[in-house]
């Protein structure tokens, strides 16, 4: 069984590495199974891996493998060595399971791309650095992971490199990554310098003897890198604008992939966040303000992709708010649920798309059930379930995060039930939009819509079918559950329940009035949104002619611009300093110097050699006497 563990990363990396070394020999369709199949066989090792923990007892559900030692220099050791437990395996499944899904989808969607096979190759790499992310053992092999998507995010969102405006978005999403990862990598050497070892199981081991201060600053330097890395205040901004690579990177990027990094990287360190509760403080605010931040701007944007990309930052601020409250199961879960239906949300969005020629906007569309009926079907699944309407999956994890912010304090729980109605009124008005009233988008458009081909509406379907039973792996006992996944992660999270108080429970009368009460007015807004858009036919107004708040939120409070003034242009100016004062009257004059002194020297020695026989016999013979002198002297 351990050897299927290092199995499971080993043939997405295979995979990169045939299609990357023959990119301009392979044919589309064998690159196509090359790339979909090492996904495959990942995601059924990894359900064979899943099965396995599953048969063992609670306390012995580990797999731990050491492959061989990696770096050994004085006292700091490492190695390649993989990790797998309840919390890695369903990430393991998340990852290849969506992603095998989205590499499926990539076939028909990028079917007449020029740069299909360059493109296979960078989703099986992106695979690769999160299987590694997640199943190392250690902060050294997570930290490679976490680099590792960090490039492929940047290669992946600068696809098509031919448009400056695609590159400008993958340069933003990587330098902004680097802000986060500085924090990140400052975090585990400073884990080296306290903790003696980078080996998860040693730093925990040791992790209630080093004081609480200690623990706080690193627990809040790992945070500023999963801040960067889910997309949380103050650096999402990458996020919206990676909207630029191709939909199927969007899905990857968005559901099963990147910015999960920062949720799992939080998990797995459960017990030295559980003993940090100014961190978790911290982590909490920072959750709950992103989330309704990112809604607040969503409610406004009319390209369907930014709709998807800022819902993506506010459910990310709902898992991160779930894990400052300590409730980490809910955090998890509701990560688990959002893969399911955000990657349905986007890989529908790209069949939207797909069929209209590449048009994003949502006002010059309508009506385009009846052109796409698989389509239509399951984005209003996926709809349903981030909106959190029961039985659909989000509706459970949602509910049991605003269960523990409830429990917490008012104000945040307030803010939390904000976010997460504002979340409903937007996807409809977009879902809306989009499938129903007038058809305003262009009649050659329209003449020649159709439904998108089945290696597009299988993954539709299937991820619909997950969207719809996906919660039922945490139902409360409240609903006559109880709740497998919080059993089955309960191992991982020991440690730090074993170090708090312990969470509080809502009685099940609570729970019903509060599940009741948020279901309700979830169908009022779904009717106040279907009275103005369908009903009342209300179409967006254009950017330009929106004033006041409208325009704030429709220019996402110009935070970019903000940001390009204290920070881009500052960094500009002192560049610009640098490379007059440094570089052109320090370095360069420096070269011209030496440049300057060598021709003039080069001319003397020129003399030496003028071509001149004579001038040669004159020289040996003063070379002569010159010599016959010093001997003469001595």
């Amino acid at each position: 069984m351990k050897t299927l563990v290092s199995l499971v990363p080993l043939f997405p990396l295979l995979g990169f590495l045939i299609v990357a070394l023959n990119v301009r020999k392979l044919t589309h369709g064998v690159t196509a199974f090359i790339a979909c199949g090492a996904v495959l066989v990942s995601f059924i090792l990894s359900v064979v891996l899943f099965t396995h923990l599953l048969g063992l007892p609670a306390d012995q559900r580990v797999l731990e493998v050491t492959l061989f030692d990696w770096i050994k220099a004085g006292n700091f050791s490492t190695s390649i060595s993989f990790l797998v437990d309840p919390l890695s395996s369903l990430f393991l499944l998340i990852i290849t399971g969506v992603g095998f899904l989205i590499h499926v989808y990539s076939i028909g969607y990028m079917h007449d791309d020029a740069g299909f096979n360059r493109f296979f190759s960078y989703l099986n790499l992106f695979v690769f650095f999160m299987l590694l992310l997640v199943m190392g053992a250690n902060y050294l092999l997570m930290f490679v992971g976490w680099e590792g998507v960090g490039l492929c995010s940047y290669l992946l969102i600068g696809f098509w490199f031919k448009n400056q405006a695609y590159n400008n978005a993958a340069n933003k999403a990587f330098i902004m990554n680097r802000i986060g990862d500085l924090g990140m990598l400052l975090g585990v050497i400073l884990i080296f310098v306290y903790f003696g070892s980078i080996q998860y199981t040693d730093v925990f081991a040791k992790a209630t003897t080093i004081d609480t201060g200690t623990l706080t600053l690193i627990t809040m330097l790992l945070f500023v890198g999963a801040m960067g890395k889910s997309a949380q205040l103050p650096l999402y901004t990458w996020l919206p604008d990676a909207m630029a690579g191709p939909t199927p990177v969007s899905a990857l990027i968005h559901a099963a992939t990147m910015v999960t990094a920062g949720i799992y990287m939080i998990a797995r360190n459960n017990l030295l966040y559980a003993l940090s509760p100014a961190t978790l403080e911290v982590v909490m605010i920072v959750g709950v303000l992103t989330a309704v931040f990112a809604a607040t701007i969503a409610v406004k944007q009319n390209d369907i992709k930014k709709v998807l990309a800022y819902s993506t930052v506010s459910q990310l601020g709902l898992m991160f708010l779930a894990l400052g409250l300590g409730s980490f199961t809910s955090g998890i879960f509701h990560m688990a649920t959002h893969a399911f239906f955000k990657a349905l949300l986007f890989l529908g969005a790209g069949s939207v798309i797909h069929g209209l020629g590449g048009e994003q906007d949502i006002r010059k569309m309508g009506g385009l059930k009846k052109y796409l009926p698989v389509t239509f079907l399951t984005f209003l699944v996926g709809v349903l379930a981030i909106s959190g309407i029961p039985p659909f999956a989000g509706f459970f994890s949602k509910d049991e995060i605003l269960a523990a912010a409830y429990l917490h304090n008012p104000v945040v729980y307030g803010l939390a039930l904000f976010a997460s109605l504002l979340t409903v009124f937007y996807m409809f008005r977009m879902f809306f939009l989009t499938f129903f009233g007038q058809e305003r988008a262009g009649h050659d458009v329209m003449h020649h819509i159709h439904e998108s081909p089945k290696s597009i509406t299988i993954p539709l379907t299937v991820l619909a079918v997950l969207s719809l039973v996906g919660g039922f792996m945490g139902v409360p006992e409240a609903l006559g559950g109880s709740h497998w996944l919080a059993s089955y992660l309960a191992p991982v999270f020991a440690p730090s329940a074993a170090v708090t108080s312990g969470h509080h429970h809502l009685s099940h009368s609570t729970e019903y009035a509060l599940m009741g009460t948020v279901v309700a007015l979830t169908v009022v807004l779904i009717v106040f949104a279907y009275i103005r858009y369908v009903k009342g036919n209300r179409v967006p107004a254009a950017d330009t002619q929106v004033g006041g708040v409208q325009k704030v939120l429709a220019n996402k409070y110009y935070v970019d611009e903000i940001y390009h003034a204290i920070v881009v242009k500052p960094l500009y100016w002192i560049s610009a300093t640098f490379a007059e004062i440094v570089e052109r009257l320090g370095v360069d004059k420096l070269v011209n110097l030496i440049g300057g002194s060598v021709v003039p020297a080069s001319r003397g020695a020129r003399l030496l050699q003028n071509g001149s026989i004579g001038y040669y016999i004159f020289v040996m013979v003063i070379s002569i006497v010159l010599i016959l002198a010093m001997g003469i002297i001595r």
